[in-house]
């Protein structure tokens, strides 16, 4: 890949690079990156911040997603709910059974052909074939599974078994807080799946592991960020 061009710009490339990550990394506003930024000694707007993140924001996705591992063949989907310019819409997801996230589409509707297309989009872009697909009870997955000819694969959820799908949408809803909603479905397609790439590469299951293992993942979460930016 060719390296990132921060030609033009009149702020250092370190600078926009630290900026991007703070504000994808952590639940943050652009007014906070600026004040984070101002406290460091560097006076830039957060609209120049913005304007870096729409620029910089999903080509630094597409790097960090090419050098993440292949992911589990064990699916879980699911849909949620979001307010998004004033209109209800819904941001259909999967996750593989370790929490990452392999895809997210946003549609205006919850019925088969919204469920159809997240489905091909996986089937699309993921480089490892499914080996079970865990949902929820809703009857749009199972047509849309069926006209895929993967109906064999599906395991409609109960109780618990789809819960990994269900936490993995708190990310979203806490930003969602910040922003005080998406203000359109474009802007929420591409924040979303910036963030999904971000969220992937530096997510750690903190709770599960010791300190020396998170330091390493940190370690490698860390080159691997340096690497797509550089």
């Amino acid at each position: 890949m060719k390296p990132l061009s921060f030609k033009r710009h009149r702020y250092p490339a370190d600078v926009i690079r630290y900026a991007v990550w703070l504000y994808f990394r952590f639940s943050l506003s652009l007014r906070d990156v600026e004040e984070l930024l101002a406290q460091r000694g560097i006076e830039v707007s957060y609209e120049t911040i913005r304007c870096w993140t729409i620029k910089f924001g999903p080509l630094i996705a597409r790097r960090l997603k090419k050098r993440r591992p292949v992911p589990s063949p064990r699916w879980h989907l699911d849909e949620v709910v979001c307010s998004i310019g004033g209109r209800r819409m819904y941001v259909w997801r999967a996750v593989d059974d370790e929490g990452e996230v392999l895809d997210l589409v946003v549609q205006k509707r919850r019925d088969h052909s919204a469920a159809l297309a997240l489905l091909k989009r996986l089937l699309r872009n993921q480089p490892v074939e499914p080996q079970a697909i865990v949902t929820d009870g809703l009857a749009s997955y199972r047509s849309a599974l069926r006209e895929l000819e993967l109906d064999h694969l599906h395991r409609p959820g109960r109780l618990r078994e789809n819960n990994r799908a269900e936490n993995s949408h708190l990310p979203i809803r806490r930003r969602e807080r910040q922003q005080q909603l998406f203000k359109s479905q474009a802007s929420a397609q591409r924040f979303l799946t910036t963030h999904a790439a971000i969220y992937n590469t530096f997510y750690t299951q903190r709770h599960l592991i010791n300190r020396s293992t998170l330091r390493r993942f940190r370690a490698v979460a860390n080159t691997a960020w340096v690497a797509a930016t550089a």
